[in-house]
């Protein structure tokens, strides 16, 4: 493995190399968490080069606002550069996977695929909130181990950033087109309802949704046997298709 620190404007970004091949990038969830995604990119390491990094704000990356949907993309992009990638498989973890969803449909010509994991969604309702925050409260879920902890004002001014980005008149019709392809894993016993992410699958022309059945908003935690072989013939298929 090999870290190394990107500039991006003023923002001076955490990375993580490791393995070889076609190149796969993961986005942390939060938004405004440290990485911990090390486990899943073990699972691919291979077969990908993986790239890891913690968000500006986050972990070992400098706090240097503004903290939006913008700034996000315009960090991953910057990451591509630095490495010098052409394209790559763009994935996330939950925030992190609506974030890979956004990368994508930004930045369409710089992507093989994109993988969702626990998210990928554009919207919510109150319904949805009330469900989550029920489960919450009941002490349903159990979070992995964090090395640092989340930056709160990142999670507030990237969540409000991404309200307004789903607001675009558009987005649904550029979902539609978006003809890159897609992988989405969703554990059955996730606190959060997994409609919102369902709709969008449906909504891509290309994409898979794979529900794990017992896995909840962590499932390389629990059910990484059954999650790996997903993973692994996703980035295969399209190592083949680009060679």
């Amino acid at each position: 493995m090999t870290e190394q620190f990107v500039n991006s404007d003023d923002a001076r970004l955490w990375t993580i190399a490791q393995g070889s091949g076609v190149p796969v990038v993961l986005c942390n969830g939060g938004p405004g968490c440290c990485d911990y995604l090390g486990p899943v990119a073990a699972m691919v390491d291979d077969l990908a080069q993986v790239i890891r990094f913690e968000a500006r704000g986050c972990g070992r990356s400098n706090l240097q606002p503004p903290y939006t949907i913008e700034t996000c993309l315009a960090d991953l992009e910057a990451i591509r550069q630095h490495y010098g990638i052409d394209r790559w498989i763009v994935g996330g973890h939950s925030a992190g996977a609506d974030l890979a969803l956004a990368y994508a449909l930004e930045y369409p010509g710089r992507v093989h695929g994109f993988i969702c994991l626990s998210g990928g969604r554009i919207h919510n309702d109150r319904e949805w909130h009330r469900i989550y925050s029920e489960r919450h409260d009941q002490g349903l879920e159990i979070l992995p181990p964090f090395d640092y902890p989340p930056n709160l004002e990142v999670n507030a001014e990237v969540n409000r950033s991404w309200k307004q980005y789903i607001q675009r008149p558009s987005l649904l019709k550029e979902i539609a087109r978006l003809d890159r392809p897609a992988l989405f894993l969703y554990g059955d016993r996730d606190i959060r309802p997994s409609w919102p992410v369902e709709q969008v699958a449906q909504l891509l022309p290309n994409a898979s949704l794979c529900m794990l059945v017992g896995a909840d908003h962590h499932p390389w935690t629990t059910h990484a046997e059954a999650m790996q072989p997903l993973l692994r013939n996703f980035v295969q298929q399209i190592a083949r298709d680009n060679m």
